[in-house]
C-alpha cells in the first residue's frame, strides 16, 4: 500500500509545525518575561591613577576579586585565543551549538560516561551567573538562559561577561583580576603564552594553580599552543615565541597605594574609579612625609598630611592622609586631608586680597599694631609683642594678628565669610552665624583639602576652581574671588624670602624653586600649616597629632614649612624661571610712607606702591596737621580761640588714641599736641574717648565677701590731656588720659561715662551681680 502525501497534507503539517514553533517562541518570551536573566554582577571597585594603572582595589561583598574587563581591554589576541579554545563557532550560533550537542551526546552514549561537553561561551556565562548542580535539568536551564543572553546582549558583550566571570582559582574571577594578580599587568598587555596559560585554569582549578603547578601548566599550555598551530590559528613564529616563553608567575597582591583617597570609594558600586593621582609624585611624597615625621616624634609630633594640586589641570595629583596608613598607634588611618582643623593664620592672604579689591588697603597702607579690644575680644600677636605702625605687606610677611583683625573689622566678617563659602569652606558655611572677628586668626574650622584649594586661587589669577581627583570631572566651574591686580599684590608679598618663617636649614632650600607660601599655627599649638604655590603646583602641608594634643615645638614656620620645601625640592626642583607677571589692571603710584595714602604737600617721605586704578582709595594723607600753639608751645588753640598775636603754627604728627596709649605705656616719645587753651569754652566734635575697661554690655560677677574693684581705662585722642569719669551720671574722678582708675560698682545696671578735656563724651553700660563666692 502506497502512502500518498498530498499537497494539503504537507501544508497542514507545515502549518502544525509553524504553530508549534510559534508556541515555543511565545513560551520562550513568556518565560523570559517571568524569569529574566539574572545578569546583575557585582564587581570589585578598582581605583586607577592618571595613567590608567590600578593603584588600589576592594573585594566584592562575597569576598571575590572580580574586576570588570571593559570592551576596549579585550585585545584582538585575547579574543582570538579564548574563542579558539572555548567556542570556535561563538559568532555563528544562537547561544546553543546544536552540532556540538549531538556530537557530545553521541560520544557519551558510546563510551557510557561523560567524556565531552557541549557548553558554548554563552552557556558558560549562564552557568556562572546562576550556578547549579551539573545534571540534565541544569543543562536545559543553561540553554534557556543562553538564549536569553543572546537576545539581550551582543556577542562582544557576552564575551565580555565571560571574561569577567570565568574562575581562575581561589577567590579570583575574571581575566582582569587574574591578569593583575598573576602577571601584574592589564589584560590588553597579556602575551599569547600568558593568555593560553590562563585559559586552561578554569577547566582544572584545583590541580593547575599558578605559582604551585607551573610546570604542569606549561605542559598543558604547550599542548594547546601546538593544537593552535595545527589548526593554523596563529603563525609558526607566534607559536614558537609562545612555546619558548617561561612561566614564573605567582599570585601577588592587589596594589594598595593611596589608601586614604581609595578608602573614600570603599563602598562605591562603581567598578572603576579613575583618579588623577600621579603615582610617582605620590610615592615620593609619602616617603618624605614618613621620614620627616620619624624625626619629629621626639618632639611629640606624630603625623602629617599633604595635598598637591597641579595648577595647570586643577587636579589633585598627590593625596597623603597621614605619615603611615598602617600605623595603628597614632591613628594612621585617620584622613588628615579631610579632618576639620583650626587654620591659624593661613586665611590672612585671602583677607588682604579682598581688602585690596574693596579699595580699603594697598600693600603700603599702614595699620596700627597695638593693643585693641572689640566687645571683649582682645587679639594678641603670636610673639605677644606689638610693633606700632606697620604696612600691610609687613603685617602679612610677619603674620601679625592685630592688623589682620582690624582689616577684617573694616571689611566686616560677614563679607569675608561669604568669600570663604564661595571657596567651598563647608564648615564655615555651617557655622557662619557663630563666627566673628576671631575667624581670621583660626577661630573657624576647615580642612587641608579646602585650604589648599583656596590657595590655588593665587596661582590661577584670582579664580577659584575646585580641585578634583577624578578624571571624569572635566567641567570645572570658575569663580572670580580676586581681581588679577589684588591677586598679584598678594603673590608679591608671599614670595619674599626676608620673612621670619623662612627655613634656616640650607638643605631645605638647596634647589628650591621660587614659591609663595603662608604658614599658620592653631591655638594651643595643635596644628601647624604651611601652604605654598608657584606656577606649577599648589602644595598644602598639615603637621600635628590626630589626637588633638598640642606640642611645645609645633608651629607652621619651624615644623610645617621645612616639609613643604622638601616636597617642592623633590617634585619641582630648580624651577625658578617661571613666575606670575603683573596684570594689565595694576599700576604704580607714589604714596606717603607714613600712611600709604596719596601724599599731600606736607609729606616728605615717599615710597612707590601698587594700586588698582578706580578701586584703591584716593584719600590724601593728613598725618601732619597744622596746630596753632603759644610761643612756648605750652598751649594749643582752636580756630575759635586763637589769639590775634603771640602764637605760632607748628606741624604735628597725628596719632590715633590706641597709638598714643601704646606710646605712653612703652614710654616712647612722640609729638604730643599741647593742652588746649583752658579759657576756650567750645565743645569739640570728633573722636570721643574709647572706653577699654570695663567692657560694654558685659555682665560682671563680684564676690559679696571680697569685692574686687573694676578698672577704668580709655584711649583718648592726641590732643587730650585729662579725662573725667562718671558713674551713673555722678562725677567720680578726673585723671590723665593714660592713667587707670578703679571703682567698686553698685549691683545692677551701671552707666559708665568718660569725657575728655575737649568735651567729647563716651557712654557704656554694664551689668553687675554680687554672688556668694
Amino acid at each position: 500500500m502506497k502512502l500518498r502525501i498530498t499537497r494539503k497534507t504537507v501544508v497542514r503539517r507545515l502549518r502544525q509545525a509553524g504553530m508549534v514553533l510559534l508556541g515555543l517562541v511565545l513560551l520562550f518570551f513568556i518565560l523570559n518575561w517571568i524569569f529574566p536573566v539574572p545578569d546583575k554582577v557585582e564587581y570589585s571597585t578598582v581605583i586607577t591613577d592618571n595613567k590608567g594603572e590600578p593603584i588600589h582595589a576592594f573585594l566584592t561583598r562575597d569576598d571575590k576579586w572580580r574586576m570588570k574587563t571593559e570592551l576596549d581591554e579585550i585585545s584582538p589576541l585575547l579574543r582570538k585565543t579564548i574563542i579558539a579554545k572555548e567556542d570556535k563557532y561563538f559568532y555563528s550560533h544562537p547561544g546553543i551549538n546544536a552540532g556540538a550537542v549531538f556530537r557530545a551526546l553521541f560520544k557519551n552514549i558510546i563510551r557510557f560516561k561523560r567524556t565531552s561537553g557541549a557548553s558554548t561561551i554563552t552557556m558558560q556565562v549562564a552557568r556562572a551567573l546562576e550556578p547549579r548542580p551539573r545534571n540534565l535539568l541544569s543543562k536545559i536551564i543553561e540553554s534557556f538562559r543562553a538564549l536569553q543572553l543572546e537576545l539581550k546582549y551582543s556577542k562582544n558583550e557576552i564575551l565580555q561577561l565571560y571574561l569577567n566571570l570565568v574562575p581562575y582559582g581561589g577567590n579570583i574571577e575574571g581575566v582582569k583580576a587574574a591578569s593583575l594578580l598573576y602577571f601584574k599587568k592589564n589584560p590588553d598587555h597579556l602575551s599569547l603564552a600568558e593568555i593560553t596559560a590562563l585559559s586552561i585554569i578554569p577547566n582544572r582549578p584545583s590541580s593547575l594553580v599558578i605559582g604551585r603547578n607551573n610546570d604542569r601548566i606549561i605542559t598543558e599550555r604547550n599542548r594547546w599552543l601546538q593544537q593552535f598551530a595545527d589548526e593554523k590559528i596563529f603563525t609558526q613564529k607566534e607559536i614558537a615565541d609562545a612555546l619558548a616563553e617561561p612561566l614564573d608567575a605567582q599570585r601577588g597582591q592587589v596594589p594598595r597605594y593611596v589608601p586614604h583617597l581609595s578608602n573614600l570609594f570603599r563602598h562605591s558600586q562603581a567598578p572603576l574609579i579613575e583618579t588623577t593621582i600621579d603615582l610617582n609624585a605620590q610615592l615620593k611624597t609619602e616617603k618624605l612625609v614618613e621620614d620627616y615625621i620619624r624625626t619629629q616624634r621626639l618632639r611629640n609630633i606624630k603625623n602629617a598630611a599633604v595635598v598637591i594640586v597641579d595648577n595647570r589641570t586643577h587636579k589633585i595629583i598627590t593625596y597623603v592622609g597621614s605619615s603611615n596608613f598602617y600605623d595603628s598607634l597614632d591613628g594612621g588611618q585617620v584622613n588628615g586631608v579631610k579632618a576639620i582643623r583650626q587654620p591659624g593664620s593661613t586665611l590672612k592672604p585671602l583677607l588682604y586680597g579682598v581688602c585690596f579689591d574693596e579699595g580699603l588697603l594697598t600693600p603700603k597702607t599702614t595699620l596700627t599694631d597695638v593693643p585693641i579690644m572689640y566687645d571683649g575680644y582682645a587679639p594678641e600677636n603670636y610673639d605677644k609683642k606689638f610693633h606700632g605702625k606697620v604696612t600691610v605687606e609687613y603685617a602679612l610677611e610677619q603674620s601679625l594678628n592685630i592688623p589682620a583683625v582690624k582689616s577684617l573689622q573694616q571689611l566686616t566678617h560677614e563679607k569675608f565669610i561669604q568669600t570663604l563659602i564661595l571657596c567651598n569652606f563647608k564648615q564655615v558655611q555651617k557655622d557662619q552665624r557663630k563666627l566673628g572677628l576671631s575667624l581670621i586668626l583660626g577661630g573657624c574650622g576647615t580642612s587641608l583639602e579646602e585650604l589648599t584649594g583656596q590657595f590655588s586661587i593665587f596661582a590661577n589669577n584670582g579664580l577659584y576652581i575646585k580641585p578634583g581627583f577624578l578624571q571624569r570631572d572635566s567641567v570645572q566651574a570658575k569663580t572670580r574671588i580676586l581681581s588679577t591686580a589684588a591677586n598679584f599684590m598678594v603673590n608679591e608679598i608671599l614670595s619674599k624670602v626676608n620673612r621670619p618663617d623662612f627655613p634656616l636649614n640650607w638643605t631645605a632650600t638647596e634647589r628650591m624653586p621660587k614659591i609663595a607660601w603662608k604658614t599658620g599655627t592653631s591655638y594651643g599649638r595643635r596644628d601647624a600649616w604651611s601652604i605654598g604655590y608657584n606656577t606649577h603646583y599648589t602644595i598644602g602641608v598639615w603637621v600635628g597629632n590626630f589626637s588633638g594634643v598640642g606640642a611645645a615645638d609645633l608651629n607652621g614656620s619651624g615644623i610645617a614649612t621645612p616639609l613643604l620645601f622638601k616636597i617642592f625640592n623633590t617634585i619641582d626642583y630648580n624651577n625658578d624661571k617661571e613666575w606670575f607677571s603683573p596684570p594689565a589692571d595694576i599700576d604704580f603710584r607714589t604714596v606717603c610712607s607714613e600712611t600709604g595714602l596719596t601724599p599731600s604737600a606736607n609729606c616728605t617721605n615717599l615710597v612707590t606702591d601698587y594700586f588698582v586704578p578706580l578701586i584703591s582709595s584716593t584719600k590724601t594723607c593728613d598725618h601732619l596737621r597744622e596746630v596753632a600753639v603759644s610761643i612756648n608751645e605750652k598751649i594749643s588753640y582752636c580756630k575759635a580761640c586763637v589769639p590775634e598775636s603771640g602764637f605760632k603754627k607748628k606741624m604735628y604728627k597725628y596719632a590715633e588714641p590706641d597709638m598714643i596709649a601704646w606710646y605712653e605705656e612703652n614710654k616712647l616719645s612722640y609729638d604730643k599736641i599741647p593742652p588746649h587753651n583752658p579759657d576756650c569754652e567750645l565743645i569739640f566734635k570728633g573722636s570721643a574717648p574709647v572706653i577699654q575697661s570695663p567692657v560694654s554690655g558685659t555682665e560682671y560677677l563680684i564676690s559679696k565677701k571680697h569685692p574686687e574693684p573694676l578698672q577704668l581705662s580709655c584711649k583718648a585722642a592726641n590732643d587730650v590731656t585729662t579725662v573725667y569719669w562718671y558713674v551713673n551720671n555722678k562725677f567720680f574722678k578726673s585723671s590723665l588720659a593714660t592713667e587707670k582708675q578703679f571703682f567698686i560698682p553698685e549691683e545692677g545696671s551701671n552707666k559708665i561715662s568718660c569725657t575728655d578735656d575737649k568735651g567729647r563724651n563716651r557712654d557704656i553700660k554694664i551689668m553687675v551681680k554680687y554672688v556668694d563666692l
